[in-house]
């Protein structure tokens, strides 16, 4: 029996023994305690010699810490007033924009360089050139002198050189188009009975020919002249022309004179567009209108009576007639419309590069006996140019 106890005794030892081997193996060993960190001054350890270059130690910050004294808004510059686009300059705007023209318009010069470098110019072929043109828009009478000038010519030299031919013919183009005509614009402040006053620009036109666009682009334009600008916004029919307006003016730092209210009398706007031109002393007041349809004689009659109101501020000084160049000949009926309604000054001939149709540019001349003064060769916000026919011209035949 004692024996027994014995074994057993022996076994419980054992087996606590080995209970406690495992507990111990298990156990996380404790880790070794690091040095407190060096308070740090000014980037370096306290104690350290200034002129010692140290590391990042563990745990420093690598940027400046969030929570570090930061910029206020008096501390930065910043732009005085609103921020607003800066136009491309008005010269040489066509000259650049005259690989666009010279694509849409290359039916016209290059087909007729092709027809009249022939070896042999029969009357067949010069049907062909009149057809060319008629179909260019130019029109019946332009045609007709055109074809004949360069007929005499041909005969007379009896030359087929490219380059004499180009050269005849942008002579006839040019003398169809006018070289001698005045095409600026009046954008200059005005004396009058009451002193001086800003010179007022009314833009009219039918429906849908980016009318009011326009009015935003002649804005940029004319401040890439240097020119204080008004915009009023009397076109009250359609409800975006005001804020569309308003938009193309903030662009460029432009005030609008709008009404709070749709349906508005659009004369009353163009009045008080106006005379707070007047009273900024700005250079030009420029006054969008609704577009209207030429053969509604109420609209035109309403055009009409706006035109009546400024005036008494003085006389309007610009007429501009928007005109879509890809309608073509119909584009001449409405313009005759308008002209008898508000005596139109000049022609802004839009879409432009849409058309092989450039020969508009001397029928709408013809019919109206005004120069074509502005073109629109794209739909970027500075593609408005003066017109400029030898640049136009070249870019025909190029």
């Amino acid at each position: 029996m004692e024996t027994l106890e014995i074994v057993i005794g022996l076994i419980v030892v054992i087996a606590l023994a080995a209970v406690g081997a495992v507990v111990g193996f298990v156990r996380p060993r404790r880790r070794r305690s690091l040095p407190p960190r060096p308070a740090r001054q000014n980037g370096l350890a306290t104690g350290a010699r200034d002129d010692e270059d140290h590391l990042p130690g563990v745990g420093d910050d690598a940027e400046v810490p969030r929570d570090s004294a930061t910029r206020t808004v008096e501390d930065v510059d910043l732009p005085e007033g609103p921020i607003v686009d800066r136009p491309a300059p008005v010269l040489g705007r066509l000259v650049r924009l005259r690989e666009r023209l010279a694509r849409s318009n290359s039916a016209l010069g290059q087909g007729l360089l092709a027809l009249l470098s022939r070896d042999t110019l029969d009357e067949a072929t010069w049907e062909e050139v009149e057809e060319t043109l008629l179909l260019a828009d130019i029109g019946f009478e332009p045609t007709t002198r055109i074809v004949d000038a360069l007929r005499e010519r041909v005969k007379v030299l009896g030359t087929r050189d490219p380059e004499h031919l180009r050269g005849m013919l942008k002579d006839e183009l040019l003398a169809a188009i006018g070289t001698d005509v005045d095409r600026s614009l009046t954008i200059e402040r005005q004396v009058g009975p009451a002193g001086e006053r800003p010179a007022v620009v009314m833009v009219v036109g039918v429906n849908g020919t980016g009318k009011t666009t326009t009015v935003g682009k002649i804005a940029r334009m004319l401040v890439a002249q240097d020119k204080d600008v008004v915009l009023g916004a009397a076109d009250t029919f359609r409800a975006a022309a005001a804020e569309q307006l308003a938009t193309w003016g903030e662009r460029v730092g432009v005030p609008t004179v709008r009404s709070d209210r749709d349906g508005a009398d659009p004369a009353a706007v163009a009045f008080d567009a106006v005379k707070q031109g007047i009273e900024a002393e700005v250079d030009v007041v420029l006054i969008d209108t609704a577009g209207r349809l030429q053969n509604k004689v109420g609209l035109m009659d309403e055009l009409g009576k706006v035109k009546r109101v400024v005036e008494r501020h003085g006389p309007v000084d610009e007429v501009l007639l928007v005109l879509d160049a890809t309608t073509g000949q119909n584009g001449l009926r409405q313009a005759a419309v308008f002209s008898e309604v508000v005596d139109v000054t000049g022609i802004v001939l839009t879409k432009l590069d849409g058309t092989a149709k450039g020969g508009i540019v001397v029928a709408v001349q013809r019919s109206l006996g005004v120069p074509v003064k502005l073109v629109g060769l794209g739909e970027g916000a500075d593609d408005l140019a003066p017109f400029e026919p030898e640049a136009f011209v070249d870019a025909l035949l190029s």
